[in-house]
């Protein structure tokens, strides 16, 4: 059956079976042609050129879609290795201020193990745990008490100088004031001329009081404890002068001191023995008997 739009072509001419049999042939012949002597690779180069870019757009899309997805792989990837790169460093950062802060103790230990040593070994190395409650006391705990043998009256240095005094002791621990408190009076005198003072705290520092206005003392003169209580030692650094005070107005000189211990820094202090209290001092002699007559 013919229709009336179909080609003149497929109207006219041979039948189909010719046609077939001739399109086999053909076939044939350029499959034998081309597996003997290659006749088609050229043109099959120059259709695979021509059709590149049109296989090119086609996966396209497909193309797009992978590497968006590898991007955002990679991104989240790069995401977890940041953040975990981040907290080994908070790690390692956290671990380097541990060892630092060992190390500063380790050396302060070493300081006050070779303070104990110069001192005759007769001392006690205790820990600082924490600062007295009361804001207006000058007072420190430390991690020693009866159980280690410790008393009341008992000095307490460091590396830089005088601490203080234990002042109250219990099983575990003891409370020491500082030499800044304002109940505490260390006997003391000067490095440079050996003149004797009493050093007195009054709650933020300490200072010299009732120096007579010749005394012959300086800014940067050094006070040593002079040991004529009985309870500290003699010769511990104490203070150091900063300013000296002299006006007409007053009886009296006034110097200003800077403490040398480590009064509110440190972690370690040593605790030294109660050193015997002198003996009293002799009765005064008997005023002589006045005769009746007289």
């Amino acid at each position: 059956m013919e229709f009336a739009n179909t080609p003149s072509f497929f109207r006219h001419g041979p039948s189909p079976a010719a046609r077939l049999t001739v399109c086999v042939l053909l076939s044939l012949s350029l499959l034998v042609a081309d597996s003997r002597f290659g006749l088609m690779e050229r043109a099959r180069e120059a259709v695979s050129v021509v059709l590149y870019p049109l296989q090119r757009a086609a996966n396209l899309p497909v193309s797009a879609v992978r590497h968006l997805g590898e991007l955002f792989v990679a991104q989240a990837t790069l995401k977890e290795e940041n953040d975990a790169l981040k907290n080994h460093a908070l790690e390692q950062k956290a671990e380097i201020d541990r060892l630092r802060a060992a190390q500063a103790d380790l050396a302060e230990l070493r300081k006050t193990h070779a303070l104990s040593t110069s001192l005759g070994g007769g001392g006690q190395i205790a820990e600082v745990l924490y600062t007295g409650r009361d804001p207006f006391s000058h007072k420190i705990i430390v991690d020693k008490g009866e159980d280690a043998g410790l008393a009341r009256g008992q000095p307490v240095t460091d590396e830089g100088g005088l601490v203080g005094q234990i002042t109250r002791v219990q099983p575990l621990s003891a409370e020491v004031t500082l030499v800044t408190d304002k109940h505490q009076m260390v006997p003391v005198m000067l490095e440079r001329t050996g003149v004797r003072a009493i050093l007195y705290g009054y709650g933020g520092g300490v200072e010299l009081r009732y120096l007579p206005m010749g005394a012959d003392i300086r800014p940067g003169d050094r006070l040593l404890t002079s040991g004529i209580d009985g309870v500290y030692p003699s010769g511990l650094p104490v203070a150091r002068v900063e300013r000296v005070d002299r006006t007409s107005s007053n009886a009296f000189v006034r110097a200003i001191t800077r403490p040398l211990g480590g009064l509110d820094h440190g972690r370690f202090v040593l605790v030294l023995p109660v050193r015997n209290v002198p003996p009293p001092p002799p009765p005064a002699a008997p005023a002589p008997e006045t005769k009746a007559g007289k």
